[in-house]
């Protein structure tokens, strides 16, 4: 088949999809792009873009979620007709988080209903982010003086499924290096320099074990944008005795070495819909130690629940629970899961997911024509 992938921010973990999913399919997939930035015009306006570039007419269109699904349909109809049209969510702007300099209200999140409204077959990242979807959707429309259209978000629900992010994390294998056990423990934070990732909270926490006479070494990467935030720079300042990186890792190499040796990984999001960095790190062998919300719990086998997940505020007990000599826990379990996203798995079963919608689609009009007769 002939697949056409419109990705509107192609930067960071969209890109990795993209790229990813590209390579690990058997159909001819075409990208087309926009630099991942301004990211409110891009919800608003790549439709418009992508129906100008888009010169052929594919077997189908895979749209990521940065996208006004409703405006691009409309604009190319006349040339594309009956063509399938599947939208994929990396996230959803009906939950996320706004700072303070934001006051959009529903606009965005409204994009993303029409847009899951317009689409063939609507495929989610994660059972938390579909649960969430649909959860939000009747907050939003009840909050319109009438007509809330309520009957929609079933129509969504009976074309949409759980489709996880794949990951290449066969890559990781090639740079594997053992932990050194008499180095004390290394713990790492390896998530967007956001406020949504909430930075605070763990440096909070990496300042209380190290006041507490804790003995660890501490990695901190990921994106930044824009000017360092104010707790990494208290971070550079109190913890530099034990800081062995601070700061975006541009080598894949130095990155992968890191998440090796690597003895625990952290997460503080408020706001995470998948959590492909912490998966990277669980396959390179992190025990994971992550707040009991958002799609974390989904990612843990039941066993290990108990020693990886963290009530709101008990991050520090955590892991003074685990540098306090507590017995390892037997990631062999939570790897094997993880390792259930890679390309190798998730290539094929996204095939197939694109192949059964454009089989349905050429299917309806036999179907509708044979009900005529």
């Amino acid at each position: 088949m002939r697949i056409t992938l419109l990705e509107s921010y192609y930067g960071g973990s969209h890109k990795t999809w993209a790229d990813g999913y590209r390579r690990a399919s058997r159909h001819d997939i075409e990208l087309l792009t926009m630099p991942a930035q301004y990211w409110k015009w891009r919800m608003q306006g790549a439709a418009i873009t992508f129906a100008r570039l888009l010169d052929s007419k594919p077997d189908l269109i895979l749209a990521s979620s940065m996208i006004d699904l409703s405006i691009f349909r409309a604009l190319t109809f006349r040339r594309l007709g009956d063509t399938p049209i599947a939208l994929y969510l990396h996230e959803n702007q009906l939950s996320y988080p706004q700072n303070r300099r934001q006051g959009h209200g529903w606009r965005y999140g409204f994009i993303n209903f029409v847009s899951a409204l317009s689409a063939d077959a609507v495929y989610f990242n994660s059972d938390f982010h579909i649960d969430d979807f649909m959860r939000q959707l009747p907050r939003m429309l009840k909050n319109f003086r009438d007509y809330y259209e309520l009957q929609t978000i079933d129509e969504i629900a009976a074309k949409s499924s759980v489709l996880p992010v794949g990951i290449d994390l066969r890559r990781y294998d090639a740079y594997r290096v053992g932990k050194d056990l008499r180095q004390p423990p290394t713990i790492l934070w390896n998530h967007r320099w956001e406020e949504d990732k909430d930075p605070a909270a763990f440096i909070h926490s990496m300042i209380k074990l190290a006041a507490a006479g804790y003995d660890f070494k501490l990695a901190i990467t990921g994106e930044r944008f824009g000017k360092m935030p104010d707790v990494f720079e208290a971070a550079q300042n109190l913890l530099s005795d034990k800081l062995i990186q601070l700061g975006y890792v541009e080598s894949f190499a130095d990155y992968a070495r890191l998440l090796w040796q690597s003895d625990f990984v952290v997460s503080t999001a408020w706001q995470e819909f998948f959590g492909m960095s912490i998966c990277e790190a669980i396959y390179c062998g992190c025990v994971p130690i992550l707040p009991d919300r958002l799609n974390y719990p989904y990612l843990l086998p039941d066993e290990l629940k108990a020693a990886c997940l963290y009530q709101r505020d008990r991050l520090t007990a955590q892991l003074r629970y685990h540098l306090d000599g507590a017995q390892k826990p037997d990631t062999t379990a939570l790897r094997a899961k993880i390792a259930a996203f890679d390309w190798a798995v998730m290539g094929p079963r996204y095939d197939a997911e694109m192949e059964a919608l454009v089989n349905r689609q050429r299917a309806e009009p036999d179907r509708r024509h044979s009900t005529s007769r």
